[in-house]
C-alpha cells in the first residue's frame, strides 16, 4: 500500500476496525474512507455495489462484524449466521467486481474444532466437530475464508484471511450480556469493586439507570454484589488474549508483506491458507479473573458457577507461520489489562 492509497475499513468503529484505522494513520496512510452503519447498510447488497462503483477502494480491511461472547452467540444463533454471512458476502464480491488490488478478511480463531490439538495451526482447519455455542457464527467466519480462497482461485483476485485470537482493548463492548469474557469480567469486578466501597452514584452512572433500586436488580441478575462475582463455568477453560493495537499492526504488516499466491505450496489443492495471529500464550478463566481482581483492586471473591457451560477447554493459536515473517506481538497480558481499564474509567468519566 502506498500512503495515499485508497483504503476502505469496514466496521471502523468496532474493537478491530478502530485499532486498524488508528495503526494505518500512526503509520501515515492519508487516503482512508469509513462508513456508519447508518451510512451504509453493509448487508444491503444494492447498497454495498453502489459504494464500491462510487468510491473504488484500492485495499479493505473486512472488519465489520457482528460479534459476542458464549451468551450472545448461543441466544442469537440465526443473528449471528445471517448477519456475518450477509456482510462478508457482499464485501468480498464487490470487492472482485470492482478490482480491489487486495482485500484482507479477519475472521476468528474458534473456526478451529472443539478438540482441536493445541496449539493450533492453520491446518487443523474443518478436521473436526466445531464447539456448539458458538457453530453459526464459526461457520460464517469458515464461508469467509473459503470465499477468499474460491476468488482467488477462480479469479485471481488478491484476498487473504487471518485469524485472530481473542482481542480485548479500547472500544470493546462491555454490554454485560453480549461481550467477550475478559471486557465482561473487568466491568462486573470494577461493579463489584464500587459495591463494595458503597458507592451506589457511581454503579447508578455506570449502568445508566434512575436509581439504585434499578441498578441492584441488574447487579443481582449477573452475579454481582459487594462479597463476591458469579462467573459462567468452572474456571477451568483456557484462552488467550491479544492486545486488540497488536492485532491491527500484524494485520497491517500482513497486507503489506504477504500475497495470496505467497499462501500455497501446493498448487493442486489449495486451502489452508488463511494466518493466524496471537500471542502462543493462554491463561485459565479462573487465573485471568484473579488477575483482573488485582488490577481493579476489588477486595471480594468469585463464585464459579458450574451449571453454565464452559465452551471450549483450551483455544491456544499456533502462531509460528507470522512469526517466521517477522512479527510478534508487543503487549502482554497484564501491562493490556492495565491499560483497558484505565481506557473504560476515561470513558466513564466522558459519560
Amino acid at each position: 500500500m502506498l500512503k495515499d492509497s485508497k483504503i476502505f475499513v469496514a466496521g471502523h468503529r468496532g474493537l478491530v476496525g478502530s485499532a486498524i484505522v488508528k495503526n494505518l494513520l500512526e503509520k501515515g496512510f492519508t487516503n482512508i474512507i469509513t462508513r456508519t452503519r447508518e451510512d451504509l447498510d453493509l448487508q444491503n447488497t444494492t447498497a454495498v455495489a453502489n459504494f464500491f462503483a462510487t468510491e473504488k477502494p484500492e485495499y479493505v480491511f473486512l472488519a465489520a462484524a457482528k460479534v459476542g461472547g458464549i451468551v450472545a452467540n448461543n441466544t442469537y444463533r440465526a443473528d449471528f449466521i445471517y448477519e456475518n454471512l450477509m456482510v462478508q458476502s457482499n464485501i468480498i464480491h464487490q470487492s472482485y467486481v470492482h478490482n480491489v488490488k487486495k482485500l484482507l478478511f479477519l475472521g476468528s480463531t474458534c473456526i478451529y474444532p472443539k478438540n482441536s490439538p493445541q496449539p493450533m495451526k492453520e491446518d487443523y482447519l474443518l478436521t473436526g466437530e466445531l464447539e456448539y455455542t458458538n457453530e453459526p457464527y464459526a461457520i460464517a467466519k469458515i464461508a469467509g475464508i473459503k470465499m477468499c480462497e474460491s476468488y482467488n482461485i477462480q479469479y485471481q483476485t488478491n484476498f487473504i484471511s487471518v485469524m485472530p485470537t481473542n482481542l480485548y482493548g479500547p472500544n470493546d463492548n462491555f454490554n454485560l450480556e453480549k461481550s467477550h469474557v475478559l471486557p465482561a469480567l473487568i466491568r462486573k469486578i470494577h461493579l463489584a469493586k464500587l459495591f463494595s466501597e458503597n458507592r451506589v452514584e457511581e454503579i447508578i452512572k455506570d449502568l445508566n439507570v434512575q436509581n439504585f433500586e434499578e441498578a441492584k436488580s441488574i447487579l443481582d441478575k449477573f452475579g454481582i454484589s459487594a462479597e463476591n462475582v458469579e462467573i459462567w463455568g468452572s474456571g477451568k477453560p483456557m484462552r488467550e488474549f491479544l492486545w486488540s493495537e497488536d492485532m491491527a499492526d500484524a494485520c497491517v504488516f500482513i497486507m503489506n508483506n504477504r500475497d495470496f499466491t505467497d499462501c500455497y505450496t501446493n498448487k493442486n489443492e489449495i486451502k489452508n491458507t488463511h494466518i493466524n495471529i496471537g500471542t502462543g500464550k493462554d491463561i485459565s478463566i479462573r487465573d485471568l479473573a484473579y488477575l483482573i481482581k488485582d488490577v481493579v483492586g476489588y477486595k471480594g471473591d468469585f463464585i464459579f458457577n458450574t451449571d453454565k457451560p464452559d465452551g471450549t477447554l483450551r483455544k491456544l493459536t499456533d502462531c509460528s507461520k507470522l512469526n517466521n515473517l517477522g512479527w510478534k506481538h508487543k503487549v502482554e497480558l497484564d501491562e493490556g489489562i492495565s491499560k483497558m481499564y484505565n481506557w473504560y474509567l476515561k470513558k466513564l468519566k466522558s459519560l
